[in-house]
């Protein structure tokens, strides 16, 4: 049976979002009217069963028209379901919520979108339809056309043996490769061959494909293991700073490391904290060999009592799925983050999303050919991570979005999320044979195969003709595993966990113990049919592995099914040091552990750094009004506020800060802050999560781009009321593919700018993630080092950055610039600890980083919050329009012995040199940029074009 559901004229606002894209972007002026209707194919109710579930499952009474048959009346018209192997939310939803009320039904769902278009149009038809229709999760069929109730159940054949395997030539290892999508290189072909020979044995193509995805670079880090075996650099990097950072490096590599040892990326992105651990300075890192998360330990006060914590953070990037498929692959960004700290049994509680993408703005018929129009890609992204973290409730307390030509070449999708547990309530313990394996959570199906492998892949021709490789989740499952592993009960019995992200049973279990016998048959799948490679290396977004002792199986299980989770044991640890799956009785895996985790073969290779580009230019000087509207309305300035509305800023209670603050909700914070989210009991106790990245920072000087990335998010954090020896760092690299010297280059100057602004302040990062991806065609993604500043704080003491009084006097705290175009250490460290002095002495009411579009960006930025105006002395002659990564601008009431820049005043205006800009028009120009693009959450279309005025917030808003 089928129905068809169409929200009424006045609810449906996703067929006027329709019409008002096809009109505006894609300018068909003959278009009259859009229809879109929802269409559920409903198998296993009778006719009474669906009369009753009819306004309680699939429609609202009130809001919607129902119909049990639907002509196609458009004068264009189209019907899209999704691809068989594609997770369709709405369909399980309906399938869970009819089962409440029909235990016994085996009940099935399927949904169809319907889209009508009237008018004059059908000569745009085919381009309304390929701007919206994705091909890699959507498929075009006719309204009468039957679905595919059996997909998967074939019977699977037995998995191949490759015979002969260790004797295979160049050519016959290629075709093999080409055959079966293996992605090893030559040497691991030959290091795997000798192996097997060893072994006296052929290997399956499941062990094959097991190699594959846990060698990847996603898996592995393969690129930041590889030897860097000569390196050099042009005397005009090595005068800017790379020099310095070299010396001090050899110095720390020497302290750190007794005898020889080759040189490696990863090596440069984690000296500093092994380094300051070997000091003895760094002492709150958690010792544990669980590396889900950055984890730190740290102490609060609850109801005054003393209780030690464990503060956990990580960042996470999916590029590659979001450039393909961005409504899931943007969900599953934020969803395969949270996994990570939930490994550790900590309890997520905040996130922020940063992105890079080319001009939103840009022409449809601009569009790279075979390419996701960049309109399309970044709003339907938005869309995906925003629907998920919604979903699942977590609060999202800070959003900026990058804009750059080079991400033409492959969207930047990246997260960050913060996340506690009390220390007592985490038990940290090692397999032991006897131990149990359990799988929980969602079920194994062939949308999830190739992620690993894939999420580092290079695009290199049409983007529809790749598969998204990366499984949509469930965030209301997931949500119900948080929930599981909240329970202080629960979370002490597990001593390890992994999620089932790249790599799914291969790499979530494999690494969980050396000895494993695991047993596919168990894992629960969506469909029969599938081969035991598929269910070996197939990931989810929503399976966790939890490594258990005997004793505790029956508690924990019983748990699970109170929270709804499905779970089942499927492997034992053994003491073979061998990891063997069997399926359907083959043995399709049975491989050294040793072997499995040497990552295949270390990698060679040469680094030359090429001279570096001047990050700071001389400012350029125009009439002051017009520059000053103009630097406002640039995309590395203007607003992002209608993105923010789209997340869930509030949930939880815990946001000390929202993403937009001030009365009028429109000065963007320097980052997340929010409390700990206690269950029992009060605290202050918080974090505060800041980024620092600039782009064209590092298409200049990949090493200035990432020192000042440190440096911001550095800065960013203590303006903001963080200690500065409390911060710790978490880094995220994304870079082009690495394919000679030069891209090496990039990779090794920037590490060694991130390092050199560590080792100067002396706080380390303690994990991070790499992407090295990031080109299509001659289209390189710019050298992008992100730093994430994470701080314990005690949330009653922080600072926001809206301007808080009239009369206030306004200050720069500023470090000045050496010939190197790198700030004075010394001076630096100084004005950093006078400005933490000043915030502790209550001299602050608000502060910010100078950072994008110059002080007259952040002092506009900082006005708008409270509608309150600014002056400028008239002894202020310095920069307006230049990027200042170590200024800071401070609101005090008192007289401060630094630079007074002006006064805040009662005029609605900003003044300098007797020329006044409304506040009204400089927040015009400031919001205007992207209003076409993302709609004000809060005003009718027709007040988008005027919702940058100042006016008193909505009752929703506020």
């Amino acid at each position: 049976m089928r129905l068809y559901v169409e929200r009424k004229q006045e609810y449906n606002t996703k067929a006027k979002r329709l019409e008002r894209e096809i009109k505006g972007y894609l300018k068909v002026t003959g278009l009259n009217k859009v229809r879109n209707v929802t269409g559920f194919e409903i198998l296993g109710l009778t006719r009474d069963q669906l009369e009753k579930v009819k306004y309680s499952v699939f429609a609202q009474s009130k809001m919607d028209d129902v119909y049990e048959d639907i002509s196609l009346d458009g004068d264009y018209s189209y019907v899209t379901r999704y691809l068989d192997h594609q997770y369709d939310q709405s369909a399980d939803l309906c399938e869970a919520l009819i089962k409440l009320q029909f235990p016994a039904a085996d009940v099935r769902v399927k949904t169809l979108d319907i889209t009508m278009l009237y008018g004059d149009i059908k000569s745009d038809a085919d381009k309304i339809k390929t701007y919206f229709v994705n091909p890699l999760e959507a498929q075009e069929v006719s309204l009468d056309e039957p679905f595919n109730w059996g997909y998967g159940t074939e019977e699977p054949q037995a998995v191949a043996i490759i015979e002969g395997f260790s004797s295979y030539n160049e050519k016959e290892l290629d075709e093999l490769k080409a055959k079966y999508a293996i992605s090893l290189n030559k040497e691991d072909m030959a290091f795997t061959q000798a192996y097997f020979e060893q072994e006296k044995k052929d290997p399956t193509v499941t062990e094959l494909k097991i190699l594959d995805t846990y060698w990847s670079d996603h898996c592995r880090h393969s690129t930041f293991q590889t030897i860097l075996e000569d390196v050099e650099a042009d005397e005009k990097a090595l005068a800017m700073g790379l020099e310095k950072a070299q010396e001090r490096f050899d110095l720390a590599h020497k302290y750190v490391y007794t005898g020889e040892r080759p040189l490696c990326l990863m090596d440069i992105a984690t000296m500093e904290m092994k380094k300051l651990k070997k000091q003895g300075t760094l002492t709150n890192l958690e010792d544990t060999v669980e590396v889900n998360a950055c984890s730190v330990e740290v102490k609060g006060m609850v109801d005054g009592k003393e209780e030690d914590f464990i503060l956990m953070f990580k960042n996470e990037t999916h590029n590659h799925p979001t450039e393909m498929e961005p409504f899931g692959g943007a969900g599953t960004c934020i969803g395969g983050g949270i996994r990570d700290p939930l490994s550790g049994r900590s309890y997520v509680f905040g996130a922020m999303r940063l992105t890079g993408a080319a001009d939103p703005r840009v022409a449809l018929e601009d569009t790279i050919e075979g390419k996701i129009p960049q309109r399309n890609l970044t709003k339907t992204a938005a869309d995906g991570y925003s629907d998920y973290a919604n979903q699942i409730g977590i609060a999202s307390g800070y959003l900026d979005e990058f804009y750059h030509d080079g991400f033409r070449a492959k969207r930047m999708e990246c997260g960050a999320l913060v996340a506690y547990n009390y220390k007592k309530n985490i038990t940290r313990g090692n397999p032991q044979p006897g131990d149990i394996i359990v799988m929980m959570g969602g079920g194994t199906g062939r949308d999830g195969l190739g992620g690993a492998v894939g999420s580092s892949k290079e695009v290199e021709g049409d983007s529809k003709n790749y598969s998204a490789e990366v499984q949509k989740g469930n965030p209301v499952l997931e949500r119900n595993i948080i929930r599981l592993y909240r329970k202080p009960e629960i979370s002490k019995l597990i001593k390890k966990s992994n999620d089932f992200g790249a790599g799914g049973v291969s790499v979530a279990i494999g690494e969980m113990a050396d000895s494993l016998d695991i047993k596919l048959d168990l894992v629960p799948l969506k469909y029969p049919g599938m081969s035991g490679t598929e269910v070996a290396i197939s990931e989810s977004q929503e399976r966790m592995a939890i490594l258990l002792d005997p004793k505790d199986l029956d508690t924990f299980m019983k748990a699970a099914e109170a929270e709804n989770v499905h779970a089942v044991a499927v492997a034992t640890v053994t003491d073979t040091n061998r990891m063997i799956m069997t399926y359907k009785g083959q043995t399709v895996c049975d491989l050294k552990a040793d072997f499995l985790n040497s990552g295949g073969v270390r990698q060679k290779t040469r680094v030359r750094v090429e001279a570096p580009k001047a990050v700071y230019g001389a400012e350029e000087r125009g009439e002051l009004k017009a520059q000053w509207l103009i630097n406002l309305s640039k995309l590395g300035v203007c607003s992002k506020r209608n993105i923010a509305n789209q997340f869930d800023k509030a949930y939880g209670g815990q946001s000390v800060l929202y993403p937009f603050g001030g009365k009028y909700m429109q000065t963007p914070e320097q980052g997340l802050a929010m409390r700990f989210p206690l269950e029992e009991g009060s605290t202050d106790l918080g974090a505060v999560m800041t980024v620092g990245y600039n782009p064209d920072f590092g298409c200049k000087s990949p090493f200035h781009g990432a020192y000042y990335a440190v440096i911001e998010s550095v800065i960013k954090a203590v303006s903001m009321g963080a200690d500065l020896k409390d911060i710790r760092l978490s880094f995220q690299e994304y870079f082009e593919k690495m394919i000679n010297r030069e891209s090496w280059g990039k990779v090794y100057s920037a590490l060694m700018g991130a390092f050199l602004a560590q080792d100067i302040l002396a706080i380390p990062s303690i994990g991070g993630k790499d992407s090295m991806s990031g080109s299509y065609k001659d289209i390189d993604v710019p050298p992008s080092l992100i730093s994430f500043a994470v701080a314990p704080v005690d949330t009653t003491k922080l600072i926001s950055k809206a301007f808080k009084k009239t009369n206030s006097r306004v200050y720069l705290l500023e470090t000045l610039l050496k010939e190197d175009q790198l700030p004075d250490e010394a001076e630096l460290l100084k004005n950093i600890n006078l400005l933490t002095s000043l915030i502790k002495s209550g001299k602050v009411l608000a502060s910010s980083l100078v950072g994008s579009g110059g002080l007259a960006a952040e002092i506009s930025r900082m006005s708008f919050g409270n509608k309150i105006g600014f002056k400028f002395s008239q002894d202020f002659k310095g920069s307006l329009f230049t990027e200042n990564y170590s200024a800071v601008i401070i609101e005090s009431c008192e007289n401060l012995d630094l630079p007074l820049i002006g006064v805040t005043t009662e005029e609605d205006c900003l003044e300098k040199e007797n020329i006044k800009i409304g506040l009204e028009e400089a927040l015009d120009s400031y919001s205007a940029t992207l209003a076409g693009v993302f709609e004000n959450q809060y005003f009718t279309p027709e007040e988008v074009k005027t919702s940058a005025k100042i006016t008193a917030p909505k009752q929703k808003e506020a």
